[in-house]
């Protein structure tokens, strides 16, 4: 299966016009059953976690070999008639255009791009070089979310994530993703940075995400929250058995 760029419109569309207080809503399923799931509850698209897929194939976050992840997603985008967006880790060493060319053929619209590697933030002209032969490669049947992980790599200056963002966005990223952004510090990066702002939510606790959009945020994901939320319900579940 190969996603339509039709359907990769649709997606794109889905992040611009939106009014403060109204972000996208992006679940993550880490499975074709959880995809199913979160596309009857009437959601418009999805968004897979690589920490989620990751332990549904029993691997540890960051460790899911890339063959296994593009199948998963595979399984995942043949299953429903949403338009879902891959979380791809790093790219899994790949150049861009087998990179883009796996996405396509796994059936995604899009991909999570993450800035850092065993812990330490890439150079951000290195990987805007990167996303920007992503981009060429892609033109525009993927959208690329650029996650910027300062905050997640205890760099708190929001000027150093603004920055990125710049950079990323220069390079042709559709959206950005400053992953473990403080909810204080979130109309400082909406008033710095242009273009779509994917924020984290958690599940259960936490701002709302009308809160969220209300803050700054175009769209909103969960990380593998609500598969370790299934997790814990499953658990209870078979302690009740």
């Amino acid at each position: 299966m190969s996603a339509s760029p039709g359907r990769a419109e649709t997606f794109r569309a889905l992040h611009h016009g939106r009014v403060p207080g109204d972000p996208l809503v992006l679940p993550g399923p880490w499975d074709a059953a959880s995809a199913r799931v979160f596309a009857e509850a009437g959601f418009p698209a999805l968004a897979t976690p690589s920490a989620g897929v990751a332990a549904s194939l029993g691997y540890a976050d960051g460790s899911t070999p890339a063959e296994e992840m593009f199948a998963a997603v595979a399984r995942i985008a043949r299953a429903v008639d949403v338009p879902v967006s891959a979380d791809v880790e790093g790219g899994y060493g790949l150049a861009p255009k087998e990179l883009v060319e796996r996405l396509l053929e796994a059936g995604a619209v899009g991909c999570n791009l993450e800035d850092s590697r065993d812990g330490v933030l890439l150079d951000p002209r290195e990987q805007a070089e990167f996303l920007a032969e992503v981009r060429a490669a892609a033109g525009d049947r993927l959208f690329v979310n650029a996650r910027i992980d300062t905050f997640l790599r205890g760099v708190s200056d929001p000027d150093r994530t603004i920055e990125r963002a710049a950079l990323y966005a220069a390079a042709g990223a559709d959206c950005v993703y400053p992953i473990l952004a403080r909810v204080e510090v979130l109309p400082l990066l909406r008033a710095g940075i242009e273009g779509p702002i994917n924020v984290g939510a958690g599940v259960g606790d936490g701002p709302s995400p009308a809160e969220l959009g209300e803050r700054g945020a175009t769209r909103i994901t969960f990380g593998p929250g609500l598969q370790r939320a299934a997790t814990a319900a499953l658990k209870d579940i078979a302690a009740r058995l």
